[in-house]
């Protein structure tokens, strides 16, 4: 499953956010058309195997990317006993916000189109930071939990792609009852055949890693 890449073009970056600081990975391919901001699931990190997975994916079609944590060093120990901060969507989406401002700011990003690919309950924060952000041009939702975006919905215009596994019967059931709310105009649901929640199964993440190429090449180049 392993997609080789250049590592050179990997930069550890540091992003500020309010009084703490983020911790990220930024990938800037030659000729890049555009940057994919990765917001990881619950109880994850930016070194998530999938997301990783995905991401290099996109650098080889043309994409830069960005995986970064939501949470800080002592929050991520806090949030194992707790598990209270995975779950807390205003507060993730005010992270994904400040780390879109800096990717507006950054020099070497500032002229890019973003995207988000959001899973688990990222996905939800993906949806609710694009309310408003003309220049977040497309959402992707692996697994995700849009249903926990609320009242934001209504309000998403990004064109947005939902990638659920066929044997994930409650994530279907959940993004299925919350698909004709999504206020955006150009907006699909993919299932993965025979692929469970974490797309552990042959050819499954490839396979979201193929749609979500093709979705960000359409709306984000």
């Amino acid at each position: 499953m392993a997609i080789e890449r250049n590592i050179e073009h990997e930069v550890k970056i540091t992003i500020p956010s309010q009084d703490i600081v983020l911790d990220g990975n930024l990938y800037v391919p030659e000729n890049a058309k555009g940057i994919v901001a990765f917001v990881h699931g619950s109880g994850s990190s930016r070194f998530s195997p999938r997301n990783r997975f995905v991401a290099q994916y996109l650098n080889k079609g043309g994409f830069a990317t960005l995986l970064f944590d939501l949470l800080t060093r002592s929050e991520e120990a806090r949030d194992l006993i707790t598990a209270d901060l995975r779950f807390d969507i205003d507060l993730l989406s005010e992270r994904l916000s400040g780390t879109t401002e800096w990717l507006f700011n950054n020099p070497d990003t500032r002229e890019f189109q973003i995207g988000y690919f959001g899973a688990s309950t990222g996905a939800a924060a993906a949806l609710v930071s694009s309310v408003g952000r003309k220049n977040v041009k497309a959402v992707v939702s692996r697994g995700g939990r849009p249903d926990m975006a609320g009242e934001a919905l209504a309000k998403i215009s990004a064109p947005t792609l939902l990638i659920v596994g066929g044997e994930d019967d409650i994530v279907i059931e959940l993004n299925n009852r919350v698909y004709d709310i999504l206020g955006a105009q150009a907006k699909r649901m993919d299932i993965v055949p025979g692929a469970t929640h974490l797309f552990e199964e042959p050819g499954a993440l490839e396979k979201v890693a193929e749609l979500a190429l093709n979705w960000f090449s359409k709306y984000l180049s």
